[in-house]
């Protein structure tokens, strides 16, 4: 029955966040790392956007899905170059599927992204400290790299 509510908090927030403006596309592409999976941003706005994983791990035996999402903040001064390198960071959520008991916890993210002048995807690093907070407190790491495909 946890499971049933848990499942049903993660799709609404998921779900919920496609009614907001697109200003700069939405981008569908892989990441690979921590967990390897499938990777999404949609921007709220030019220098907004939610960030959503859904993985794998490759890590440990008893995982079997990691979804996350972030809201995510652009800012594009702090790199100064000819290149469209932007850095990146938010707050977010995780839910960890795992055989025995799944956890849910709180995600904070920071990365580097790069877009190629006038090319319809992006490049990305990133790095995610997650604080699991049900069925207990635990600190985890998430992270990897990946490309998205925007589709304008």
């Amino acid at each position: 029955m946890k499971k049933s509510y848990l499942f049903l908090f993660v799709f609404i927030l998921l779900f919920s966040c496609f009614g907001f403006a697109q200003q700069k596309g939405f981008g569908l592409g892989i990441i690979a790392g921590e967990p390897t999976g499938l990777s999404a941003k949609y921007f709220t706005s030019n220098g907004n956007a939610f960030d959503f994983g859904l993985g794998y791990s490759f890590t440990s035996s008893d995982n079997l899905l990691h979804l996350y999402i972030d809201y995510i903040f652009h800012n594009k001064s702090l790199i100064q170059s000819e290149e469209n390198f932007t850095i990146y960071y938010g707050p977010g959520v995780r839910l960890k599927i795992r055989k025995e008991n799944s956890r849910l916890g709180a995600r904070g993210v920071i990365g580097i992204n790069w877009l190629p002048k006038d090319a319809p995807f992006d490049v990305f690093f990133e790095l995610a400290p997650v604080l699991d907070l049900i069925p207990e407190t635990r600190l985890d790491l998430s992270g990897g790299v990946g490309a998205r495909y925007f589709f304008n």
